[in-house]
């Protein structure tokens, strides 16, 4: 299995053909580049390896704090970690939950403390959708499947050269070609 710098190189020298391979099929520029940047993302501090202690998740510094449910839930390497269909899906809907999660509980509690109306679950979802509209508006509706698959192919990346290595290692590479 390769190394995390290993990992780290594969994302960064594969950035620029994917900034290639978006200009071409969107035709524009900043959808490219998001979708670049979002792999890079999703290569460096979003992929597979964040159900371990690794560099993945060392990099999120004090905000690891937030990745230790999802360590302690997912087996490593099992499907719903490293699979290419739920993989990064599930880890955008569980980011997003302790987002959500965290904002509640830090508005709540200042409200508790400072005598303000509490926030109603239904006001954060609202929130979220103002956001979303807001991002459409400026940015266009494209922007968040460029964002999703930015993310999507950085951890793939992830999961694929995983598998290429176990191949290599037990001497299978001609069935994983």
């Amino acid at each position: 299995m390769p190394s995390g710098k290993v990992h780290d190189l594969i994302t960064l020298m594969l950035a620029p053909p994917v900034l290639a391979v978006g200009y071409a099929a969107t035709h524009s520029f900043s959808l490219a580049a998001i979708s670049t940047i979002m792999f890079v993302f999703g290569g460096l501090m979003f992929g597979p390896d964040l159900d371990t202690a690794s560099k993945q998740y060392s990099r999120w510094g004090i905000f690891r704090l937030f990745w230790f449910p999802y360590r302690s839930f997912f087996k490593h390497r099992s499907r719903w970690s490293h699979g290419l269909i739920c993989g990064t899906l599930l880890r955008v809907i569980y980011f997003m939950g302790v987002i959500t999660l965290t904002a509640f509980v830090t508005a709540y509690t200042v409200n508790a403390y400072s005598g303000g109306e509490l926030p109603a679950i239904g006001e954060f979802a609202k929130s979220w959708q103002a956001i979303g509209d807001t991002v459409s508006l400026n940015l266009g509706k494209e922007i968040f499947p460029a964002v999703f698959a930015g993310m999507w192919t950085g951890a793939a990346s992830h999961t694929f050269t995983d598998l290429a290595g176990s191949y290599i290692k037990t001497g299978r590479i001609t069935e994983f070609l």
